[in-house]
């Protein structure tokens, strides 16, 4: 009996959510990339869970993923997405008992904003790796930070 019920745990352990899923967190946020890169609504926004959301470089982008949705469909639907190369990234699965969230960042190359830096948290869901959260951010170099919150305060100040 001891046998019979040491072979069903690991059984478990070796088919439960971690080891049936497919794909590893890396690859999810390759393939989100990829799909805004192809201005792939559908198979960029499968990517997150759907309590998911999506926090912009301006102060007042916290999207929920459906009012990211809302927001980038016109964008993907007319074939424009947008393009993020990975220079380096850097990710760890959690080491909490689950093994079921991953956190990343990673330093990225855009055409139109130049470096900047993805961050993010992923949740092992029973269909996978998603995406839980993605903040996209400016990179700015210490030497310039003055200068550019100046510029930030001088926007802010202009605000009505």
């Amino acid at each position: 009996m001891k046998a019979i019920l040491l072979t069903l745990a690991a059984l478990t352990l070796m088919t439960g959510p971690a080891r049936a899923q497919s794909g590893e967190p890396g690859a999810v946020i390759d393939a989100l990339h990829q799909a805004a890169r192809e201005a792939d609504g559908a198979a960029y926004f499968a990517l997150f869970t759907p309590e998911a959301r999506f926090i912009g470089t301006d102060v007042t982008e916290r999207w929920t993923v459906a009012e990211f949705e809302a927001y980038a469909t016109p964008y993907f639907s007319r074939g424009q997405g947008w393009d993020y190369q990975v220079i380096s990234r850097e990710l760890s699965i959690l080491p909490i008992e689950c093994r079921c969230v991953a956190v990343f960042d990673e330093v990225l190359e855009n055409a139109g904003y130049g470096t900047v830096r993805g961050s993010g948290v992923l949740r092992l869901t029973e269909v996978g790796w998603k995406i839980e959260q993605y903040v996209l951010s400016f990179a700015v170099p210490n030497e310039v930070a003055r200068d550019v919150v100046a510029v930030i305060r001088a926007g802010e100040a202009a605000q009505p």
